[in-house]
């Protein structure tokens, strides 16, 4: 293997141990007393790894088929709720035409976002509904469209006064259609701005800039945590690589791909994601 390679397969394996610690601290195991009880956190981190595995080896296989160079998925291991901050991969040339960005950027969500679905019915059936503890604070996950949907399909209307429990599998899901939501806003060089270019061409770099006002207005008025992430957008740049060919159109069906994916955007974007009550 390149020396390249071992950083990514390094990460990956970091990765999966904050995220398998953090799912066994969901389930109220005590790793520092008890470490063996880590295991606990396997159906959460390998439903999580799984969904983010998918999403950006979706990104690489499309590049590869569209001759475009690009790394293998870095994974980001942190202590957050989540126990990662995602994964990324790296297109080391440009690419060609409206119709392989299209390919390219919306290869990965559409991919995540079923896995996703998967994961939250499958989730949702062994998931339990308690009620609420109102003593102390507790953490409260906001609910997408299609979040809340499903939610009701398979569990039915939440009496007042209780809440769902997810199952760790179903955390997961959730956190597959924040992620896919999240990067699905058309700006700069997320998915959503590579979908948003392939459309709009040069164009996309005005919705990229309202997009970062609306996102600052949110985190002042809405959630905080959308302050982070205008100022992070704003930083890696509003704008998107030109591409080598931008006069050959967008084909119907890619641009039908491209309203697909805003669709799984309005149905798993998450105003305010967290809540502590």
């Amino acid at each position: 293997m390149r020396r390249s390679v071992w950083v990514n397969v390094f990460l990956f394996l970091l990765t999966f141990a904050s995220t398998l610690a953090v799912g066994a601290l969901h389930q109220g195991a005590d790793i520092i007393a008890e470490p063996e009880l880590i295991v606990k956190g396997l159906p959460f981190s390998l439903t999580l790894l799984g969904i983010l595995l998918v999403h950006e080896f979706s990104h690489y296989f499309m590049s590869r088929k569209h001759g475009v160079d690009s790394s293998l998925p870095y994974f980001i291991p942190a202590p957050t709720l989540f126990g990662t901050l995602g994964a990324f991969i790296t297109m080391r040339s440009r690419i060609t035409t409206r119709n392989a960005l299209m390919d390219i950027g919306s290869s990965g969500p559409i991919a995540g976002f079923l896995v996703s679905i998967s994961a939250t019915v499958i989730g949702l059936m062994y998931s339990d509904v308690h009620a609420v503890n109102s003593s102390g604070e507790m953490i409260v996950l906001g609910d997408s469209l299609l979040f809340s949907l499903l939610t009701r399909l398979i569990i039915g209307t939440v009496p007042a006064g209780y809440d769902v429990y997810m199952h760790p599998v179903a955390f997961a899901g959730w956190i597959g259609f924040f992620v896919t939501s999240l990067n699905l806003i058309p700006v700069g060089q997320l998915d959503g701005g590579h979908i948003a270019y392939a459309i709009m061409g040069d164009k996309h770099r005005w919705v990229s800039r309202v997009l970062i006002g609306l996102l600052l207005g949110m985190g002042v008025f809405v959630f905080s945590g959308w302050l982070v992430w205008a100022v992070l957008l704003f930083v890696l740049g509003s704008k998107h690589p030109p591409i080598l060919y931008p006069d050959i159109p967008l084909d119907p069906r890619r641009r039908a791909v491209g309203m697909t994916a805003l669709i799984i955007f309005i149905l798993t974007f998450i105003p305010v994601p967290v809540v502590i009550r």
